[in-house]
Order: structure tokens, then C-alpha cells, then sequence
């Protein structure tokens, strides 16, 4: 129940601050947007039609499409997720805010567009339409969720340069751009991982401490020194960015003279961090 609980939370946070960024930034500045809203804007430009009302029958018509694709729980989360935006979409049609930065608008409108579509897709929801396909893509393909979005999005952004111009749509781009960093930092990139591979003698000892210390598993790997020859373990552990310091203070402890490396890590799969089917 606390999970849901939860969930939800984020889903009418995430819908609200993408209905947000589409009413007070978007729209008053004639700027364009990706996917089923983009569609919903330019059908408002050209003939005033709400686009509460045109996502939801469009969504619609994509989730009849596409539950197929989906589990249960993110079917549940999406028309949760739909429903919300629709009438966030609604309610703060007629909000707005003193600023005729043009660029500006823009950044902000993509760091709230971002930080709601982010917040939806990281809880296991989305917002139909396009995420629906970049969903898709991440599945059968391996696409990235924020730039498989990214691409389908810029097909509708491109066919709004009919209605909204050069310098707008330019405009625009930069700020889907900076929504799909955002986006990416929120669903991936909250709690960085490092992968570190340690070379040894102490191996033994250091790979008991992780396990007792930090509460982490650890891999060993056989490896052979080149010039001496002589075989050797490596150690292979993920750990957050937190731990680097506690991981380093064990090793040094341990053995001055380790040999230790460490890597980012985008995406880390498994016990211990995401499960795999997310």
C-alpha cells in the first residue's frame, strides 16, 4: 500500500508539472511541443480546440493501440497518468507568468516538461502517446526511454514549423533537448553508479570488509599479470557514488599498494539496484 502510495504521488506530481509547463510556457509563447501534445497544440493554433480534451480522445485511441506492449501495471499507471494530465491540462488552462524571455520560457517549460514525463515513466507509468513507442523501442530495440522520446517527438515539433515558424520551432528543439536531459536525469541518473575492479594480494580481505562493511556483493575474476605472468583476482564491485570514499578507505586499509579503478555506470541492473523487468 505504501508503494502505491507512493506511485501515485509522483504520477499527479509528474502530470501537474507537464500540464504546467505546457499552460504557462508553451502555449503563451506560440512554441511547440512533441508527441500527442505537440498534436493537441497545433490542433489549439489552428482551430481552438482544447487540448485537454484532444490528448485525452488521442491517448485514447493509442492506449486501445498499444496495451498490448505494456504490463498490467503500467496500463493502470498510464490511464491514471492520462486522466491526470488531461485535467491538470484543464485546470491550469488560463495560468500564466510575467516573462517575455523567450528562451528562458523555454528552458524552464523544459525543465518542468522533462521533470514530469521523468516522474511518470520512473514510477512505471507513462503518457501514452509517443512514450508509449519509445517504450516500445526500449523493449525490442535497447533504444534509451529519453532519446527514443526524443526522436518520435521531433517528428510532430517538425510538422508544427507550418504553424509556428523557423525561430519558434528552433526554439523549441532547444527546449525538448533540455527536458530529455532532465528527463534522463531523473529516471537514470538520481543515484550514479561506479562499477570499481580491484587488482590485489589482499583480495580476500578486502572482498570479506565489502561484504561486512557496506553490505555489498562482490565478483572475482581470474586474471593473469602480463609480464610476470603469474595469475592474479580481480575484484569486480558496483556501488553508489556515496561509497567510493568507504570503499577506498577498505582497500587502502587492506593493501597501500592495490591497483583500483573505477567506472561510471549509467544503468545498473539486479539484486541490490533495478530489478531487470523495469
Amino acid at each position: 500500500m505504501k508503494k502505491i502510495t507512493h506511485d501515485l504521488f509522483y504520477l499527479i506530481l509528474g502530470a501537474f508539472l507537464f500540464a504546467l509547463a505546457v499552460n504557462v510556457f508553451v502555449i503563451p509563447n506560440e512554441l511547440g511541443e512533441g508527441g500527442v501534445t505537440g498534436t493537441s497544440i497545433i490542433l489549439y493554433y489552428l482551430f481552438q480546440w482544447s487540448p485537454s480534451i484532444v490528448n485525452l480522445v488521442i491517448n485514447a485511441l493509442l492506449l486501445i493501440f498499444g496495451y498490448r506492449f505494456l504490463d498490467k501495471k503500467m496500463i493502470i499507471y498510464t490511464i491514471i497518468a492520462v486522466l491526470l494530465h488531461s485535467m491538470f491540462l484543464h485546470l491550469t488552462h488560463d495560468w500564466r507568468i510575467q516573462s517575455n524571455e523567450l528562451i528562458v520560457n523555454a528552458i524552464f517549460g523544459g525543465i518542468l516538461v522533462g521533470s514530469g514525463i521523468g516522474l511518470i515513466i520512473k514510477v512505471g507509468g507513462s503518457t501514452a502517446g509517443t512514450t508509449i513507442l519509445a517504450k516500445i523501442a526500449n523493449k525490442y530495440l535497447h533504444w534509451n526511454i529519453s532519446y527514443a522520446l526524443l526522436f518520435f517527438d521531433l517528428i510532430v515539433v517538425f510538422a508544427s514549423y507550418f504553424i509556428i515558424g523557423t525561430e519558434k520551432l528552433m526554439v523549441t528543439i532547444i527546449m525538448l533537448y533540455v527536458g530529455t536531459k532532465v528527463m534522463d536525469f531523473i529516471i537514470e541518473g538520481l543515484n550514479p553508479k561506479k562499477a570499481v575492479t580491484i587488482i590485489s594480494k589482499q583480495q580476500d580481505r578486502i572482498a570479506e570488509q565489502v561484504n561486512m562493511v557496506m553490505d555489498r556483493g562482490v565478483t572475482v575474476l581470474q586474471g593473469k599479470g602480463y609480464y610476470s605472468q603469474e595469475p592474479k583476482e580481480v575484484l569486480y564491485i558496483v556501488i553508489s557514488k556515496q561509497e567510493v570514499s568507504t570503499l577506498k578507505k577498505i582497500v587502502e586499509n587492506a593493501d597501500k599498494d592495490a591497483f583500483l579503478t573505477i567506472h561510471d555506470v549509467r544503468d545498473v541492473f539486479g539484486e541490490g539496484f533495478v530489478e531487470l523487468s523495469k
